[in-house]
């Protein structure tokens, strides 16, 4: 049953990405850190704008006190060196203010009418605030000395905080740090998770999948632990059905074939004859349909299998029986991937049933339509056989009993021999191959199959 496919090792080292799971856990992380960060700015906001007022404000009344103090106190023949000190080692400029001065607005800060209203109380209610006189930009405050009014220009990068330019860059720098955290955390939770639905998914599509790594948290490794024993656990389960199978075929056809030649050498009646071979047949028939119905279909034989050569083969071979009447539309070139054997039997089963239990009504023969199309269907473009008989039908409510097993019909007892596994078999083979079949009424008369297959490639 089971076949080692690298390809599906591949696919599952990224199904953690593609899980949805994983995006669940990842925009959860991800819309709680974006909360936390607006948070946390928030915070930083409300608790740092009185400090850095009242620092800004300490820093202005302290530069324009000391300025004016060495001015006041110093010496005429020295002020000019005094200011070119300020300058130099300061970043401190005195103008003389003049009434036809360019005077600019304060600067467009929300901490500046807070910041001039704490600078007023000391240096005075007269205090003029500009961010740039004459054109020359900068951090502008006015002090008189002596009834002359002076200008006190500092740079704007000794008070200017975090711009909103900054603030955006540095939290765009957070957001992407935790944002590539949070894809990191997703994946190594949900990474584990995907492994196993990979893997599982490969058992259900009949492969065998790699053991999982057994590392982790306890958890984890209990559950790869345990996986890994059921696999192993079904790998043997399909050795011992294999051999049971075989011994089932030999043990029990053996004897039916010896019971067949005593009664061929036997001096029996013809009535008796033809009773115990029909008999033997029968039970020959349903031992073979328990077989076919056990028989598992290995996903590592699936090639290329061109469906319109084989529908053609079957259709001819079935033509040959006196009473089937078949007709064939098939499209040209199309390829599935699948068992060409297991299909071939899927097709068989099919004609077969429809010639047991769907004779046209008034003849003494049954009518099959073979078409094969490609169709856009829920699941792509697939191969649509359509396999219909002229018969009277199913009722509605039965049409679900036909797939099961070992069920027939009302209709159908006493019509045929067999075991009620036919369409069974046809639903459990066609499962294997990833293939979808319906079943339903024809329009005017009949059952109808349609089966959907893969498209090879």
């Amino acid at each position: 049953m089971f076949a080692p496919l690298s390809a599906a090792r591949r696919a599952a080292r990224f199904a953690w990405f593609k899980s949805g799971l994983f995006w669940r856990t990842f925009l959860l992380m991800s819309a709680l850190t974006a909360a936390s960060m607006g948070s946390w700015i928030g915070m930083i906001s409300v608790f740092q704008r009185g400090p850095q007022i009242e620092q800004t404000a300490q820093l202005v009344n302290s530069v324009v006190t000391l300025t004016k103090a060495a001015l006041i106190h110093s010496a005429p023949e020295q002020r000019r060196e005094l200011l070119f000190e300020l300058v130099s080692n300061e970043g401190i400029r005195i103008f003389t203010l003049n009434e036809d001065d360019i005077v600019e607005p304060p600067p467009d800060n929300p901490l500046m009418p807070e910041i001039a209203a704490m600078v007023r109380e000391r240096l005075g209610q007269q205090t003029r605030f500009s961010s740039g006189v004459n054109g020359v930009p900068g951090f502008y405050i006015s002090f008189s000395i002596e009834g002359d009014e002076y200008w006190l220009m500092l740079e704007r990068e000794r008070l200017a905080g975090l711009s909103g330019v900054q603030w955006l860059g540095w939290a765009t720098l957070v957001g992407l740090l935790s944002l590539i955290g949070a894809a990191l955390i997703s994946s190594l939770v949900n990474r584990p998770l995907a492994r196993l639905t990979a893997a599982a998914r490969a058992i259900a599509k009949g492969e065998r999948p790699a053991p999982l790594p057994e590392k982790g948290s306890q958890e984890i490794i209990e559950a790869n632990r345990s996986f890994n024993q059921m696999v192993e656990d079904l790998a043997q389960v399909e050795k011992d059905r294999a051999v049971i199978l075989a011994g089932i075929s030999h043990d029990l056809r053996t004897p039916l074939a010896r019971m067949q030649l005593e009664v061929e050498m036997a001096n029996l009646p013809q009535d008796a004859r033809e009773g115990m071979q029909s008999d033997i047949n029968q039970m020959d028939a349903i031992i073979g349909q328990f077989l076919d119905f056990a028989k598992p279909t290995d996903a590592a034989t699936f090639t290329a299998v061109n469906l319109s050569e084989m529908l053609a083969d079957v259709g001819r071979e079935a033509g040959r029986i006196r009473d089937l009447r078949v007709r064939i539309d098939l499209m040209p070139g199309v390829h599935v991937m699948g068992n060409a054997t297991d299909l071939r039997r899927v097709v068989n089963n099919i004609i077969e049933n429809a010639r047991k239990y769907g004779k046209t009504p008034g003849q003494d023969l049954t009518e099959i339509d073979i078409v094969l199309r490609v169709k856009a269907t829920g699941h792509g473009r697939r191969a649509v056989i359509e396999l219909c008989d002229h018969g009277v039908g199913v009722p509605e409510d039965q049409i679900g009993q036909l797939l099961k097993p070992f069920t027939r019909l009302d209709s159908a007892r006493g019509q045929a021999n067999g075991a009620g596994l036919g369409l069974a078999i046809v639903e459990r083979v066609l499962t294997r191959h990833g293939a979808e079949l319906t079943v339903s009424n024809r329009q005017g008369g009949g059952l109808l199959v349609q089966i959907a297959l893969p498209l090879a490639g």
